[in-house]
């Protein structure tokens, strides 16, 4: 099946799960919200984006090895009626302006019942950003903030960090193979530069750490 994207197409393919790789990705993919951006449920405002506080010196020390970058992003809200097209158009556009420039888009545009191949936890959009990408899957990473986007990874044969924020689950963060308090210590893991794992100090000003104070992420999880 084919996904809705920004220009992007073609057929999903199986590939075989990793055997497991310590090089620096070939490609790295981000959800979008409450990974690189703060989560607004079913945000149709582009006014309302607002980057996390790590994702331009994550994304910028990709771009300086060299590393494309891309987004594979969930949006029901347009399948449910409350995000226009165009609109859900115009947030990634301003992503794009204050992020990118991204080397690919993918964006699913159904919802969590129409048993399409793109949705995460699905691998459709992983496997065709690899595809856009001219990437083996294998050597793809993608980094996320809740268990279907590294379901999807793991069913694309890619690898998978995650950054959780307070509406992750505990039992997502339990079950991660690998898990980062924010973005900047993620992509520092990609490639091979030490930085701290969830629970312990995050850089002043993002990320998410275990802190008593915050919601309980067993309690919450994200509309999308």
């Amino acid at each position: 099946m084919r996904t809705f994207s920004h220009g992007l197409g073609g057929d999903i393919f199986p590939v075989p799960i990793p055997t497991g790789t310590t090089a620096p990705p070939a490609a790295v993919l981000f959800d979008r919200d409450g990974t690189l951006v703060v989560d607004v449920p079913y945000n149709a405002d582009p006014e309302q984006v607002r980057p996390v506080a790590t994702a331009r010196a994550a994304l910028d020390l990709l771009r300086g090895a060299g590393i494309p970058v891309g987004v594979v992003t969930n949006q029901s809200g347009i399948a449910r009626g409350l995000i226009p097209p165009a609109a859900a158009l115009a947030v990634n556009a301003r992503v794009n302006a204050l992020l990118g420039p991204f080397a690919v888009w993918c964006m699913c545009p159904h919802g969590p019942d129409d048993g399409c191949a793109c949705r995460k936890p699905r691998p459709g959009m992983v496997l065709e950003a690899a595809e856009r990408l001219g990437v083996d899957p294998r050597d793809v990473a993608v980094v996320g903030d809740i268990g279907a986007d590294l379901a999807a990874a793991e069913a694309a044969g890619a690898r998978s960090v995650l950054v959780p924020t307070p509406v992750t689950r505990a039992e997502e963060v339990r079950a991660a193979p690998v898990v980062r308090p924010d973005l900047l210590a993620a992509v520092r893991y990609l490639l091979g530069r030490p930085g701290p794992a969830v629970g312990e100090p995050a850089p002043a000003g993002g990320g998410w750490s275990a802190d008593p104070g915050r919601p309980d992420p067993a309690t919450a999880g994200p509309a999308r």
